[in-house]
This record gives structure tokens, C-alpha cells and sequence, in this order.
């Protein structure tokens, strides 16, 4: 028989693609320019590789598979002033909204502790602002505190050190103790629920010690979708309006 599993007190949220539709808005603008400059448009064993890993698409792995006929250094500059102009139109996904609003009301039923929140993305503050700027999602990000939304660019996350490396939610943990109440008991990453949309999220969050909601794009391919998980500890769901509270014994009663 397993060790049980512990209460969880807190849920920790990656953003692109997995509350907003950002990833939607970077393959559309990434595939206009390809198109542009006479390339075919995004595989989606490629997107997948792509998804979730900061400036995945000025890599070495995307120019080696796009074979641009313009310098690195130009699709920088190109993709990122197209991108800006997406990112501002970027909405809530499909019942994120919902499932946040009752988290933040949310206790755990065998502690009694109210459910704390945090964000964890890899965007940085420019791209995060534009992306964040209608009231939609602004209405979104607003159930997390501020001093508990972690940006790809904090100070605090070593340069080099994004997903898969497990230091963002090191970080928010620290930021969601920060804020625990006086006599309340300091929250264990093994306490934390995250839910990621990308590969490279879900192995940060087990480096970190904590289980993960597993969220995948629908437009992934079916290998990199192994529909269960090898353990308790992580589990996939199609969208987030799936998320089962009872089965991490939260409680959404007032």
C-alpha cells in the first residue's frame, strides 16, 4: 500500500497557452511570416517541441527544421515586432476563468487551509504586459496577487535556469510562504498542484517536488499525449473545465 498523498494548499498556473491562448496567437503569427519568406507552415511535432520553452522560436532546433533564407538575427526582429501585435488580442482559454475564480475560493477539505494561488510563466514583464492588457485577461490575472505572479525575467530565477528547470515554481512557492498566515504551517512542494499546457512545464514542476495537471494543447500530436501518467503524482485532463476537485480533496464550499 502507497504512502497517501499530502493536502494539497496551493495552485501554481502556467500562463501561455494554458490560461490565455497565447501559443495560439505565436503559431499563427510564426506561420504568416513563414509563409512570407516561402516557408511551409509549423508541423505539429515541431510546434510541440516548441511549446512552453522561452524564445524556443529563435532556437537552433526551429532554424534548423525552417531553413530561413533571412538571417537568425532578422526573424528576431521580424517575429517579434508580428508577435507584439498578436499578443494584444490574446483571451482567456475555455473555462479558465471559472476554474481560478473557484480555486481562489477554495479550501483544502483535510486541513481546512484556504487555497493559495500563484503564477508561473515564462514570459517576460514586456510580453506579459501586452499580453495581459485586455480587461478579459486582466480580469483573469487579477485572482492572483501580484507579489505571487512570477515572470520569466525575475531576478530571482538564474539566467539560463527556465522550464524545464524547476527554479520559476521554487520561486512562487517561495513568494505563496511569504504570504502564509502567522501559525499557519509553511506549504510543501509536495503540497502544490501545478497545471502546465507544455513538456517542458510538466518536468519543472516534478524537478520541483510537486504534481501537476497536464493540460496539452489540442493540436499536439498523439505521441506526445501518453494519456496516463506513469504515477499519482501527475494526470492529464483535455480541458480545464475536466479538473476533478474532489479528487485532490479541495473543497469548494463557503
Amino acid at each position: 500500500m502507497g504512502c497517501p498523498r499530502p493536502s494539497i494548499r496551493a495552485c501554481i498556473f502556467d500562463m501561455d497557452g494554458l490560461l490565455i491562448n497565447s501559443e495560439d496567437k505565436i503559431t499563427s503569427s510564426i506561420n504568416q511570416l513563414l509563409e512570407k519568406h516561402g516557408r511551409l507552415p509549423l508541423t505539429r511535432s515541431i510546434r510541440a517541441r516548441l511549446i512552453g520553452v522561452p524564445g524556443s522560436t529563435n532556437s537552433d532546433l526551429f532554424h534548423d527544421w525552417a531553413k530561413l533564407p533571412i538571417s537568425h538575427e532578422q526573424w528576431a526582429l521580424e517575429s517579434a515586432k508580428h508577435m507584439r501585435l498578436h499578443f494584444s488580442n490574446c483571451m482567456p482559454m475555455l473555462g479558465a476563468e471559472q476554474l481560478v475564480y473557484n480555486l481562489s475560493r477554495a479550501h483544502s477539505a483535510a486541513s481546512g487551509y484556504r487555497i493559495k494561488l500563484a503564477l508561473a510563466t515564462g514570459a517576460k514583464r514586456q510580453s506579459y504586459d501586452v499580453k495581459t492588457s485586455r480587461p478579459e485577461t486582466k480580469r483573469l490575472i487579477d485572482f492572483f496577487p501580484p507579489e505571487q505572479r512570477i515572470l520569466g525575467d525575475d531576478s530571482r530565477i538564474p539566467k539560463g535556469r527556465g522550464k524545464p528547470a524547476p527554479d520559476i515554481y521554487l520561486v512562487a512557492l517561495q513568494a505563496l510562504n511569504s504570504a502564509v498566515s502567522f501559525g499557519e504551517k509553511v506549504i510543501l512542494p509536495s503540497e502544490c498542484l501545478v497545471f502546465e499546457d507544455s513538456l517542458v512545464g510538466v518536468e519543472a514542476a516534478r524537478r520541483a517536488g510537486m504534481r501537476v495537471v497536464w493540460v496539452p494543447h489540442p493540436g499536439s500530436p498523439y505521441e506526445w499525449q501518453p494519456g496516463e501518467m506513469a504515477d499519482d503524482w501527475s494526470e492529464t485532463i483535455q480541458i480545464l473545465e475536466d479538473f476533478d476537485y474532489e479528487r485532490y480533496a479541495i473543497d469548494l464550499s463557503v
